[in-house]
């Protein structure tokens, strides 16, 4: 039986340069209440989990033989996945999303959002403003009312620009974003000939993912490729620690190594590299560029190779190598304007929608890029940015029925979407995978290890690939 076509996952198809005619194989099951706001994050949200699936199910059915498998994917399961951080318990013990200085704080002319979850970044903010800020817990309040008073008394432009040149997060609150941009830049890099994948049960499995990620997008696309049967290594620097909790949500399915690129490790990572077919990067743009990860470095070393690189904001402009996280896109792209409550404050979505969307999007970009370099040859270059997502949700995506939580199906009931696993953290309870192609796995393999506790070599030796 035919169905209506949903605009936003054929757009989003399109950008990632699929097929037109396979967009009807998604549907939808509607679900009442879920992800309600100003603006369509109800049916961004699916349309990114939609088009996922769908190029699971294509290189699936490459793989394999066949038509992709039909897609259905669950609203309710979108929801809870686009939350995930918020269900995630660890021995029934839940966490927080912001720090105490990370915020709306108003000025002398409008608004600004600040970024303070990661201690030196929090640092960083209270010492350019003169707060003294010995970072205790029982200091927060205090500390607090010295940023609110401090604040108060500048303008949002000024705090923007004198926080970040003292290497910290503050954003003023804008009424419009930058203007559009493309919501999946993809480049062919070189003529190489893909190694062959033989057939599978899913999708990804036997393909090599280097992690070189971190918060939420990044570790969102992994995550989900590891679910798809991808061999996922994430690998971090040694002086940055990760937040725990942050780690037990997006872990699944990976493994967590740890390596000093500023040092005798270089000669590890080259090896990962020799046989890896994916790398994604989620560092600020020329982080890594020093330890050879570079786009056009790596060209010249692995030819074949899918490189996926994530970013805040735009390419270029003054903008493109500054640091960002999803809050801050939402400040600068008039979202938080959009979304302001009737008191004129600025509002939120209600999830951190950007982060999830793209990382869905981006393991959509990877899965299509596997599939088109076996069909056509070559290493892929792909781009996506928290910016282009913002830009897409406010100016791409028409308005429709339920995204104010009024829609219509069933109503949104999390609990039926949680599921438990035992893991180096404690007892998880934490959301199941969204997916929805026929035959999805509903659950990861392997439950979160302890961050960059695990050995940086590849789980399967390379004879298993040949």
């Amino acid at each position: 039986m035919s169905h209506p076509i949903d605009g936003p996952t054929a757009d989003a198809w399109s950008a990632l340069g699929g097929a037109p005619e396979h967009v009807e194989h998604v549907t939808y099951r509607e679900v009442a209440g879920v992800l309600p706001a100003r603006l369509p994050v109800r049916r961004m949200a699916r349309a990114t989990v939609g088009v996922c699936s769908l190029a699971a199910a294509e290189l699936l059915a490459l793989r394999s033989g066949g038509p992709p498998p039909p897609v259905l994917v669950d609203e309710g399961a979108v929801a809870t996945a686009f939350t995930s951080e918020r269900h995630l318990r660890i021995d029934g013990r839940a966490g927080s999303s912001f720090a105490p200085l990370s915020g709306f704080w108003r000025t002398a002319d409008g608004w600004v959002r600040t970024h303070a979850n990661y201690p030196h970044h929090r640092a960083r903010l209270t010492a350019v403003l003169g707060i003294p800020d010995g970072g205790d817990a029982g200091d927060a309040d205090a500390v607090s009312r010295r940023l609110a008073h401090e604040l108060g008394g500048r303008k949002a432009l000024e705090v923007e620009e004198t926080v970040y040149a003292a290497g910290g997060l503050a954003v003023a609150v804008r009424d419009s974003g930058p203007g559009a941009q493309p919501l999946v830049e993809t480049e062919r890099t070189d003529d190489a000939l893909a190694r062959p994948l033989p057939p599978a049960g899913l999708p990804a499995a036997g393909v090599r993912v280097l992690d070189l990620t971190r918060v939420i997008a990044g570790p969102v696309a992994t995550r989900t490729l590891a679910l798809l049967g991808a061999d996922v290594l994430r690998v971090d620097g040694p002086r940055l620690p990760e937040d725990e909790w942050a780690h037990a949500d997006t872990g699944f399915g990976k493994r967590s190594a740890r390596l000093d690129l500023r040092g005798p490790d270089r000669a590890v990572l080259e090896e990962l590299l020799a046989s890896a077919d994916v790398v994604v990067t989620g560092y600020r743009p020329g982080a890594l560029d020093r330890f050879g990860l570079a786009p056009e470095a790596l060209r010249e070393r692995r030819p074949g190779l899918v490189v996926a690189q994530l970013r805040a904001w735009e390419r270029s402009g003054p903008w493109a190598g500054r640091r960002g996280f999803d809050s801050l896109v939402q400040a600068r792209c008039g979202i938080a304007s959009v979304e302001a409550g009737p008191d004129g404050r600025p509002g939120v979505l209600p999830a951190q929608a950007l982060d999830h969307g793209t990382g869905y999007l981006l393991a959509a970009a990877v899965l299509r890029a596997l599939t088109d370099a076996r069909r056509h040859g070559g290493g892929r270059l792909l781009r996506l940015s928290l910016t282009a997502t913002a830009s897409w949700l406010t100016d791409g995506i028409g308005p429709g029925d339920g995204d104010t939580g009024t829609g219509s199906g069933e109503d949104h009931g999390p609990a039926r979407l949680l599921t438990v696993a035992d893991s180096a953290y404690g007892r998880l309870v934490h959301a199941r995978p969204p997916l929805g192609y026929r035959g999805a796995p509903q659950d990861w393999s392997r439950p979160p290890g302890r961050w960059g506790t695990d050995p940086a070599v590849w789980s399967g030796p390379d004879e298993e690939r040949r």
